[in-house]
């Protein structure tokens, strides 16, 4: 179950919503995500009382078209699957919502099955089946 923050400057509506639909679909497609679990928070800044810095850094020239993707997920995937999925961001991003590849600034942190609650004040995927558990919890991140 991932969680993703998405971050972009001077976004509208309908691009938070095509940047959102965008890594959901890549982590669907490149890690098996199931299609139900889109748990995001989208934010756009307006470049005064709340902005995106971003420089150079690893030879590669952004602008203020920057989208930041922060994905929170258990931890398991290879480098591979990663770079799959950093790839495929980039592009549905481009796609969907006019975002420049070199625009795409993507993070992944792991963690594990005892850092999440899904509600109730209940660590699921801890849970055995039946007391709560999450439906599929082990297969599904």
């Amino acid at each position: 179950m991932p969680f993703v923050r998405i971050d972009a400057l001077r976004a509208d509506a309908d691009r938070l919503d095509a940047l959102g639909r965008a890594v959901h679909e890549a982590l669907v497609e490149t890690l098996g995500i199931p299609p139900d679990d889109r748990f995001q928070v989208l934010v756009s800044h307006d470049g005064s009382t709340g902005t995106l810095r971003h420089g150079t850094y690893g030879g590669i020239q952004r602008d203020d078209g920057i989208v930041y993707v922060a994905v929170t997920m258990r931890a398991g995937r290879t480098p591979e699957s990663k770079q799959a999925l950093y790839r495929r961001i980039a592009e549905l991003a481009h796609a969907y919502a006019g975002t420049e590849p070199h625009n795409v600034f993507v993070t992944v942190t792991e963690n594990a099955c005892a850092d999440w609650s899904l509600g109730n004040g209940v660590a699921q995927y801890l849970a055995p089946e039946g007391a709560g558990g999450a439906p599929g919890a082990a297969d599904d991140s």
